[in-house]
């Protein structure tokens, strides 16, 4: 049988998470913070306290964590509630992985299985509200592997090394072409896939010889 952890106002509890999204990141999270900053009192929040450290939004010395700050992220909240989720009910969640996604009466039985309570007692019927409370705000669908861009570099080598060659002229370029005029003109040269450097010294051998040398 195992202790699932609940609250005793699930409302309260909603009240908060909603108060630690709006306020600034504290260096502690302590009573004075949850009446003052969160204007949260009584005995009824208080008790919230220690249930927020069970989900892992605070370390049990009162500094907030790194979950703590997701949670106050718009973009990542409900999958940082969704991870806090798997560890308070792990137990259920070893029962049934979509455990979440359970109506309310497959998930009461979970609950009563899981803790050996009767269907109708405190302990059921607290954690199950509880569980329900903070499964309206989780999401269970985080794709937590990212794709990679990665880039095939497989075929490199047979492809044509494509190589730019621009030469200038220098005013002699032959008939029909008054002194003076400077012309240019842009080689685009398709080397072949080889690795034979004889090759490449008889491509630009003949370059050198029939376009580059005056």
């Amino acid at each position: 049988m195992s202790n699932l952890p609940y609250v005793q106002a699930t409302g309260t509890l909603e009240s908060m998470l909603d108060k630690i999204k709006s306020a600034s990141v504290p260096e502690k999270f302590s009573q004075d913070f949850v009446s003052t900053k969160l204007l949260l009192k009584g005995g009824t929040a208080r008790a919230i306290i220690p249930f927020v450290k069970k989900m892992g939004l605070v370390s049990s010395d009162g500094t907030p964590t790194e979950r703590y700050k997701e949670f106050r992220n718009p973009h990542k909240s409900d999958f940082a509630i969704a991870d806090a989720m798997r560890e308070l009910f792990e137990p259920l969640f070893e029962m049934n992985e979509y455990v979440y996604d359970l109506d309310t009466p497959k998930l009461k039985g979970l609950i009563v299985e899981a803790t050996g309570a009767e269907a109708n007692s405190t302990v059921v019927q607290k954690t199950l509200s509880t569980f329900q409370a903070l499964r309206k705000r989780a999401n269970f669908d985080k794709d937590e592997i990212e794709p990679e861009v990665t880039r095939d570099t497989s075929n490199a080598d047979q492809n044509p090394k494509h190589i730019p060659i621009v030469q200038h002229g220098n005013g002699r370029s032959g008939a029909n072409i008054k002194e003076g005029i400077n012309l240019s003109y842009t080689i685009n040269l398709n080397l072949p896939a080889t690795t034979d450097i004889d090759v490449f010294n008889a491509i630009f051998k003949s370059l050198k010889q029939h376009l580059i040398q005056d």
